[in-house]
Order: structure tokens, then sequence, then C-alpha cells
């Protein structure tokens, strides 16, 4: 088989057909994108967190979670490109695939620039550079719908309940809460995922708090509880595939977000200034 040496987004040398014909992905939101580039005869195994289209769980092969996917089952699939990410997969598990000799293509996405270089990237390992212009294309008319506030309002986004986690400056979460005017109130803190104490919560004296759908699945029986934490902030239930889900879904996210900006952030900015 002719093969041809790649770069993924880490600068690691990995190699691969000029058209892969037997994908695995290892992350819900690039299970997505390969499926918008048109790739979907050529997807092979997906994990049980990849939902997106839905469909795939019914037709693909499930090779376990993001975290704990089984190397006997992808080994089993004979893929000849496996896509993964550097946060969302544990490393541990990825050198072993690696030194199994399977094709293991890492992307590191932390902010828009890196997502749309991940696209571009992972749209020439497959061999659909075009499909993936025309998407790039897309996800930049789609940020132009977004407007960008010159000022944001004080935010807590919390993605985890029990304890519960916030996010810091080196996340997409928090890139893409920036774009819409929310300033991450504990961006500076020095862990990635912070894990917050109540008395922390009250002591950042956020504006508004964001419950996301996902990774924990925040909704309405949750803002009470808050509310008897943060009685002066408000409260909104956010789709966290908007925030945190990098590559095509971004077209729709944009859109999501200038509403969030529109009917959430430019209120309370208002509020703020009385």
């Amino acid at each position: 088989m002719e093969l041809r040496t790649v770069r993924d987004q880490m600068g690691f040398a990995i190699q691969v057909p000029p058209r892969p014909q037997r994908i695995i992905s290892l992350v819900p939101s690039l299970t997505e994108y390969l499926h918008d580039l048109g790739l979907e005869s050529r997807i092979v195994g997906i994990t049980k967190f990849c939902v997106h289209p839905n469909h795939f769980r019914k037709t693909k092969t499930i090779v376990g979670g993001t975290k704990n996917f089984k190397p006997e089952i992808i080994q089993a699939l004979q893929p000849d490109l496996i896509v993964a990410n550097k946060e969302e997969n544990e490393k541990e598990k990825l050198l072993f695939l690696k030194n199994q000799g399977l094709p293991v293509w890492i992307s590191d996405v932390k902010d828009y620039d890196s997502a749309i270089e991940m696209m571009q990237l992972l749209g020439d390992v497959c061999g659909t550079p075009e499909a993936a212009h025309a998407l790039l294309r897309d996800v930049e008319k789609a940020r132009k719908w977004l407007k960008t506030p010159s000022d944001r309002v004080p935010t807590l986004y919390l993605i985890w309940r029990r304890p519960y986690m916030t996010v810091n400056h080196s996340t997409f979460i928090h890139h893409m809460m920036a774009l819409c005017g929310m300033q991450n109130v504990f961006a500076d803190h020095p862990d990635r995922y912070p894990t917050l104490s109540e008395q922390e919560i009250r002591q950042a004296h956020p504006t508004l708090v964001v419950l996301s759908s996902e990774p924990y699945p925040f909704n309405e029986k949750h803002k009470d509880e808050i509310a008897k934490l943060l009685p002066n902030s408000a409260i909104f239930l956010a789709d966290g595939e908007m925030f945190s889900w990098y590559g095509s879904r971004m077209i729709e996210a944009f859109r999501y977000l200038e509403n969030v900006r529109a009917q959430i952030i430019a209120p309370l900015f208002t509020s703020l200034q009385k």
C-alpha cells in the first residue's frame, strides 16, 4: 500500500495512505467534522460519546469512551487513520496505539486559530482538502455574524457538579466565552480545569453563571442550587457543544453565540452600567 508521511497538530509524523479508507475517531466533535467532510463510508469506529450524526451509533463500531477506549477493538478494525485529541484522550493509551504501529493523528485545539488549523490539516490528511476549504469558508462566514463586544461580563462557566469545576484561560471554552462577551472569572487559575469550593464560587462574584449541558448535564433543576450560592447572579443554561466543539460545529456555534451575546450578555452589561 502506498503511504505518505504527514504531521499531526502536535508535530508528530505518521504514515497514512493518500486517502485513508478505515478511519477511527476518538473525538466527538471530529467525528462530526469527518462526516461533514463526506467521509461517512470510510469511518469504521467511533466512541460512545460520538453522538453526531446520531445514526453512527447504529452503523459504526463503538470502541469505548474517549478516555477508556479499547485498544483491542481498535486493532481488530485495522484502521489506516486514528483521529485523536491531546486533551480528550489519555496520553498513555494513545502512546500504546502508536507503539503498536497504528497511525494516530493528534489534534491540539486551544482557540479559534488552532481550530481552523486543525480543520485544514485534517482535511489534507484525509485527502479531502476541497471539502475542508468549503467548510472553512462557511466557518469564516459564520464568525462574521458574531459581534464581539469590547467589554465583558464577569462569568463563571461550570462544566461539572460534585465537585463544581470550571475552565481557565488555556481552554477552547474560555476562548469562545470571550468571543461572545464573557469575562472568565477563573481565567488565571493555575489548573486547566479548576475544582471549586462553594466559598471560591462566592468570592468570585460572577455577574453571570453559565451551566453547561456537557460534560455534566446541568438542567433547570440545578438553577435553584446555584441561586442559593449566588443570589445576585444571573444563571444561564447553555448548550455546551456550542462552547466546546470545534470543527464544522463552529458554523452553528457562532450564530448561537451571537444570540447569547444579544439576549443574555448585552442586557447584563447594560444593567452593570446603571
